[in-house]
């Protein structure tokens, strides 16, 4: 059951449970917290606490209307608040998809807040050397999804026709397909049918803006990161990936920006590998969080 906190001046809906030191988990696109679940008892009884968000935009948290209020460090700031709200000085924080991009950037702009980091399925990069999107436009052309997904109010109505064809594609890896009408498709088979349809009532509620508003910070987000003092990510980083997810297509881990990263590929998972793969993933993430306990002597 989720309450809702005040942090960072908004509300965010946080599902909260278990004592010890403390893991936040922060979800992507488009998901809600509830994608954790198969991680989340596994963290409860290694005795950890678990923080679980709907992250802005989604679910029952705040959807700020301006564009810039998705940008990744002001998500950073949300995932910050929340450990105010716990009162604890450090935690070990996970992501997903846009989840991973925010957490990386907390290993940049609050070091001293970490005692580990976990990136799945999204990369650590270095700044591109110029705009992204319009490296992906040049490259891949305007119907690529990111490119695709710039154009407010239609990228909404495109993705709201068929809530449930959108969901469907965007869990089978199928991106290019998202918001585009290619007809009734099946949830995948790793999902059951009550967990996909209760992301599809959510999303038929709420609507896709708040998310794509991540989308819309790509170049923000680079200028940002363009302008920030380079330094490598000094908490223990776990990056954690499936050998088949589509991200690796465009985008790819450089170990030179970590002082102490830990690599694992899981054959044959997707871009959905904490789900597809729950038992690979929670016994490597456990690993990691218990040698980063160790380092920082928790």
């Amino acid at each position: 059951m989720s309450e809702s906190w005040q942090v960072n001046g908004i509300e965010l809906a946080v599902a909260a449970a278990g004592d010890g030191p403390v893991v936040l988990l922060a979800h992507g696109f488009p998901d809600l917290g509830v994608t954790w679940h198969l991680q989340v008892p596994l963290l409860l009884d290694a005795g950890y606490r678990v923080l679980v968000p709907d992250m802005r935009g989604y679910g029952d948290s705040a959807r700020p209307a301006a564009r810039s209020a998705y940008a990744v460090r002001e998500i950073g700031r949300d995932l910050i608040g929340l450990l105010d709200h716990e009162g604890v000085d450090r935690a070990h924080v996970v992501g997903h998809d846009w989840g991973a991009q925010c957490v990386w950037s907390l290993g940049l702009d609050h070091p001293e807040r970490l005692l580990s980091l976990t990136g799945l399925s999204v990369p650590h990069t270095r700044p591109a050397p110029a705009p992204p999107i319009e490296i992906l436009r040049r490259r891949l052309g305007e119907e690529f999804y990111q490119v695709r997904f710039q154009a407010e109010g239609a990228a909404e109505q495109a993705l709201e026709r068929d809530t449930a064809a959108t969901l469907a594609a965007a869990f089978a890896d199928d991106f290019e397909a998202v918001g585009r009408p290619a007809g009734p498709r099946d949830r995948p088979a790793w999902m059951s049918a009550d967990r996909f349809a209760h992301l599809v009532d959510v999303f038929r509620r709420t609507g896709f803006a708040g998310g794509l508003s991540y989308y819309r910070n790509i170049n923000d987000n680079w200028r940002a990161a363009s302008a920030r003092e380079p330094h490598l990510i000094e908490a223990p980083s776990l990056f954690l990936t499936g050998s088949a997810d589509p991200v690796a297509a465009f985008m790819r881990v450089d170990d030179s920006l970590f002082a102490d990263l830990r690599v694992v590929v899981v054959e044959g998972a997707g871009h959905w590998v904490h789900q597809q793969a729950p038992v690979r993933v929670g016994a490597e993430l456990l690993e990691h969080l218990r040698r980063a306990d160790e380092l920082a002597g928790t």
